[in-house]
């Protein structure tokens, strides 16, 4: 299993070529970047060539972009201009040898309706990633959709965004597992079967306090093992699925970001080491 870092973990106190520098030095294989923000702020000073290039002379390489936000039930307009930062992101993969782009459905603030009946989140969903899969087919690009585990998104759950992939039936189409989303929104392990697995694309690993179903946040994560969720099952899991790509651990503490964010990074891959040292 191949390690991986999202700059969500210290996007607040790092720049993007720090992320880099201490990923390197800390031994991870991947990062996922914020092309959200740090992105935009690295390209303030260097260009995507400079990051090709970074890329091809250290062990770390790009997992994925950092992600199309809020792509479902949105307005006309709204539609499309995820549909053009999405052609965007599709270039950026190209410049710098990206695989994945990740998709984040929608929060209820950002849909047209507000508050809507799952066939329609569903529908829409279906619909606008059928679209970008045709998109990124020439690109060599692959969508990871991350459901959100919290009630006011609009696909909170395993289920549900497994049923939306496997609807789309694009093998560009896939899912991220984040163990923190599965556990906000309580979502059953029974259901991550061998024909869902191979729809699994990134597994993010992280931990979380000990809040009710519903109500843990982002903020309320922490370094995998010093949280409630029982990331052994999770992995067991993976493992029983033959999963042994990557795991890419994802924080949003603010704690943290008040941190040295070298330690945050040092921390972090010590603490998903010994997490996964007992399957891989």
């Amino acid at each position: 299993m191949k390690i991986g870092f999202n700059e969500g973990t210290t996007f607040e106190s790092a720049t993007l070529e720090e992320n880099l520098e201490y990923c390197e030095k800390y031994g991870y294989d991947y990062i996922e970047i914020r092309s959200i923000d740090q992105l935009k702020d690295y390209l303030t000073r260097h260009s995507l060539a400079d990051l090709k290039q970074y890329f091809d002379s250290h062990q770390i390489k790009p997992l994925s972009l950092n992600a199309l936000c809020f792509f479902n039930n949105r307005t006309k307009e709204d539609e499309k201009a995820v549909i053009t930062e999405f052609k965007e992101y599709l270039e950026i993969c190209r410049a710098i040898e990206c695989e994945y782009i990740c998709a984040v459905p929608s929060n209820l603030d950002d849909t047209e309706k507000g508050k809507t009946l799952v066939p329609e989140v569903n529908e829409s969903c279906v619909r606008v990633l059928t679209e970008l899969s045709d998109l990124a087919k020439p690109y060599g690009v692959k969508i990871a959709v991350e459901f959100i585990g919290i009630p006011e998104n609009t696909v909170n759950t395993f289920e549900q965004a497994y049923e939306i992939v496997r609807t789309i039936d694009r093998d560009n189409v896939g899912l991220v597992y984040d163990t923190f989303q599965f556990t906000g929104m309580n979502s059953n392990l029974a259901n991550v079967t061998k024909e869902a697995a191979d729809k699994i694309f990134i597994f993010h690993i992280n931990d979380v306090d000990d809040y009710p179903v519903g109500q843990m946040r982002d903020t309320d994560r922490c370094y995998p093992g010093e949280g409630i969720i029982d990331l052994q099952v999770h992995l067991a899991k993976m493992k029983e699925l033959n999963y042994d790509f990557v795991a890419s651990v994802e924080l949003f503490r603010p704690e943290y970001y008040q941190m040295n964010p070298e330690e945050v990074i040092k921390k972090a891959k010590e603490t998903t080491d010994a997490v996964i040292a007992k399957y891989y």
